[in-house]
């Protein structure tokens, strides 16, 4: 096949017809990335951060048109992309304003005769792979400080969402990047692979799955270069018998279907304090039910399809298995008509009676389903959180603080949260355990993978 093709999950239709990179432009992108890289590396750091600025300023200029052309690629209602935008420039921002710190040499203490400090130098050329579900979010992490750093960037987004890594790169062009500092390529799994192995890319930032993920650091054997891997995730909750009960609905019920489940870290697995639970799941069922599932160019539309019908079969036949093996589902699909079994729109589903020896507990299902157990105690609760194979996010909903740091230092996750879940802070490392992959992005920290570390040992005589 010599080009991409994006099928619509809104109606179906052929959306984006691009060709394939072919092996001379994808030659002539690496050179100009090279060239164009080290003359941006030699660019002051302030004038860098001034001109990354600019071009996340033209990034939110255009928030409509971005916004209904991420809707219109992998069918978020239209009334939540722009708070993408919003996120972007959030984590844009802060990475810019943490570059002077996280970028400066560090200067050891007096020594006789001797002058010793670290630099952090730009490691040459950056490969970002980025996904469909979160398709400037997931980039930004690490576009913009990869390019604060120095190195040059190249984006190649997923083929449900190519013309997210076209606008973005246009409008920083127009922003006034310097050409061939931040690119693009449209290409195959094959190509991408062949990119990986050749010589001129230093650093891999991928987000997607582990199956994915393996294929990279195949790529990359050999090559002795970073790369930071967000893959799998099957994010767990607990709410403890003190929580804030109605405030722990309503956040776990966002958590679990926003972008119709389609988040690295959305809450699938809720585990309730038996005490709690027949109330808690009650209230859940009552906020599932109000969700309108619709065309997701409606204002009034707050579920929308999921990215492809494949997606959504396999979404459907993750929750029979469940069914079959005793689980049930306490939302009736056919309260949401929109979801007839043939395309790529997905009633909720809330499931109870679920257990670990389910497929739904153990594995990423990626759509709007969540499930729900009683549990007895923290330590109950803190071995089934643990019990799983991924390690993005877990959550805990309690009023007593101390508790909530006891249960975190036990359960194996990159970012543990109290009565939230569902977000990222720039100022923290986004980070994962496990399946979920390896590497840090954001924060200070995310920094450090983008660099490579030089010493200097200077002797005066």
């Amino acid at each position: 096949m010599n080009e991409l093709v994006t099928i619509s999950p809104v109606d179906g239709s052929v959306l984006v017809r691009r060709p394939y990179a072919s092996e001379h432009e994808i030659g002539d992108m690496l050179r100009r990335a090279r060239a164009a890289g080290a003359e941006w590396a030699a660019t002051p750091l302030d004038a860098r951060v001034a001109c990354l600025h600019a071009c996340v300023d033209e990034v939110v200029r255009q928030t409509g048109a971005m916004a209904e052309s991420i809707t219109r690629q992998m069918g978020r209602p239209i009334r939540h992309t722009p708070g993408e935008l919003r996120g972007f420039e959030e984590r844009a921002r802060h990475m810019l304003g943490a570059a002077p710190e996280a970028l400066a040499p560090i200067v050891l203490g007096p020594a006789d005769g001797l002058e010793r400090y670290m630099t952090r130098e730009a490691v040459g050329t950056v490969l970002t792979i980025a996904p469909w579900n979160y398709p400037l979010l997931t980039a930004v992490n690490s576009i913009v400080p990869a390019l604060a750093a120095g190195n040059a960037v190249i984006l190649k987004h997923s083929d449900q969402t190519p013309l997210c890594a076209e606008q973005m790169a246009q409008a920083f062009l127009d922003a006034g990047l310097p050409q061939g500092v931040f690119q693009f390529v449209h290409g195959t799994h094959d190509t991408i692979r062949r990119i990986i192995a050749s010589s001129c890319i230093d650093y891999v930032s991928f987000t997607g799955s582990v199956r994915g993920g393996a294929a990279i650091e195949a790529a990359m054997a050999g090559r002795f270069i970073g790369s930071g891997l967000e893959l799998g995730g099957n994010d767990p909750a607990y709410v403890r018998s003190d929580a804030n009960l109605a405030h722990a609905v309503e956040t776990l019920v966002d958590g679990a279907y926003f972008n119709a489940g389609q988040s690295c870290c959305g809450i699938q697995r809720i585990y309730v304090d038996v005490s709690v639970h027949d109330d808690f799941v009650e209230q859940a069922r009552r906020l599932t039910q109000a969700y309108v599932l619709d065309n997701p160019m409606n204002p009034d539309t707050t579920l929308g399809p999921v990215v492809r019908t494949s997606a959504a079969d396999d979404i459907r036949a993750m929750v029979a298995n469940a069914e079959n093996r005793g689980a049930r589902n306490l939302i009736d699909p056919a309260r949401f008509p929109r979801a007839n079994g043939r395309d790529a729109y997905v009633a909720p589903a809330l499931l109870v009676n679920v257990d670990h020896d389910m497929e739904i507990m153990k594995e990423e299902c990626f759509g709007p389903v969540v499930c729900v157990m009683p549990v007895r105690s923290d330590e109950q609760a803190i071995e089934l959180m643990n019990d799983s194979d991924y390690g993005l996010t877990a959550s805990v909903f309690t009023q007593d603080a101390d508790a909530a740091k006891r249960i975190g230092r036990r359960v194996r996750t990159g970012t543990f949260f109290m009565n939230r879940c569902d977000y990222l802070d720039p100022a923290l490392a986004w980070t994962g355990v496990k399946q979920t992959g390896h590497g840090i992005s954001l924060s200070v920290l995310g920094y450090h993978a983008l660099t490579q570390v030089k010493s200097f040992h200077l002797r005066t005589l």
